[in-house]
């Protein structure tokens, strides 16, 4: 099934700020709310729908992105899968719509650890910390996609007491919560009695009490090691996007599932060419003589050069489109183009002989009346704009 547009979603205008946004996101988290709805499948898509569309709306770099790339730009932020309640940051604001009884609602309806980097999983563990680490890449790698090796820091479970942080390897089950890691309780909401569920703070939502701890991690589970990574990065990618690699991070403490690693993604400044989109652009200089006679140049691209014909009469800022010579669409085998921007160098230091023949060329402009006009502005602006 297709994605609406967010703001579609949200019934908001493109142009709409972070008040306007967060107040219509508020009004359908009402609206779709599960004790509202009780049972009614389509109001719990409508609310996770609505819920997606604020994460984008309210992140300035995610919103970016999508304004610019749409939905596909996204991936790297939410990766394959796409949008997961991992993703979703604004558990205070969700907070202030629906208090205290926020937290069970999520775990019933999404699991456990809902809108937290750092969160219990579904069997009660720790989640390891995602991890981040930044990627410099040139502009061909960039077109075509690439495969880099990276060298990070990460926490492996400890080889001493087996990942348990217990000297024995041992662990008990926790007397305050009998194992489950979290305490229920009755409170009195909005909308009638709820149950809410909170995290046992005698073992912090473990289920697990330890004695004796390892003397290698102190009872963490988990020490320090660098490890190489391979990281694929695919092509059409740009400045400040994440590739994310799911499950590689560190590993939580004590047996806990993995975090991820977030590749930020650098741009190379590049000595000839500039990006523009998937397209790039190279500003070639030629001489009089070439612009006034035309000449065949040697283009360099990012896969090698290319012959093109430049027509006699060109003048300078003329644009030429190199078919295919851009760079790659992440979600397709289509490719930009380069544009050739013409620039007609006026050569400043002469030889006797060359000031000779161009005071003899100066007799021929003369006859020309050369003067700006309408149509000559309007020629020119062709060229430059």
């Amino acid at each position: 099934m297709e994605k609406r547009d967010y703001y579609e979603v949200l019934g908001v205008d493109r142009n709409a700020d972070e008040a306007t946004i967060k107040k219509a996101y508020r009004k359908l988290a009402m609206q779709y709310h599960p004790d509202k709805n009780p049972d009614n499948k389509e109001a719990e898509e409508k609310f996770k729908e609505a819920s997606e569309a604020y994460e984008v709306l309210s992140d300035k770099e995610k919103r970016q992105i999508y304004d610019q790339y749409g939905h596909s730009g996204l991936e790297n932020k939410f990766g394959g899968a796409g949008f997961s309640w991992e993703e979703f940051m604004h558990r205070s604001d969700l907070n202030d719509i629906f208090g205290d009884g926020f937290s069970s609602i999520f775990d019933t309806l999404f699991g456990g650890g809902f809108g937290s980097r750092n969160h219990r999983s579904s069997s009660g563990y720790n989640r390891g910390e995602d991890l981040q680490i930044e990627l410099s890449l040139s502009l061909q790698e960039i077109a075509k996609g690439v495969e880099k090796t990276i060298k990070i820091g990460i926490k492996e479970p400890c080889d001493k007491c087996g990942g348990t942080g217990s000297a024995e390897g041992k662990t008990e089950t926790c007397p305050t919560c009998k194992g489950t890691g979290q305490i229920r309780q009755i409170r009195q909401s909005l909308f009638g009695r709820m149950q809410t569920i909170s995290e046992c703070p005698n073992c912090q939502g473990e289920g697990k009490d330890i004695k004796n701890k390892c003397s290698k991690c102190y009872g963490e589970g988990r020490v320090g090691n660098v490890r190489e990574i391979k990281v694929k990065i695919p092509p059409g990618v740009a400045e400040g996007q994440y590739v994310r690699l799911r499950g590689l991070g560190n590993v939580g403490a004590r047996g806990g599932n993995r975090g991820d690693i977030l590749v930020l993604i650098h741009e190379k400044q590049d000595e000839l060419f500039e990006r523009d989109g998937y397209n790039i652009v190279l500003e070639y200089p030629i001489s009089v003589s070439q612009a006034v006679l035309g000449d065949e140049i040697i283009v360099p691209t990012l896969t090698g050069s290319v012959k093109m014909k430049v027509p006699a009469g060109t003048q300078s800022g003329r644009l030429f489109r190199l078919k295919g010579q851009g760079i790659q669409s992440p979600n397709s085998s289509s490719r930009g183009d380069q544009i050739v921007k013409i620039v007609v160098v006026t050569p400043t230091k002469l030889s006797r002989d060359e000031v000779e023949l161009y005071t003899r060329l100066r007799e021929f402009d003369k006859k020309r009346d050369l003067k700006p006009g309408k149509s000559f502005v309007s020629k020119l602006r062709s060229y430059f704009l």
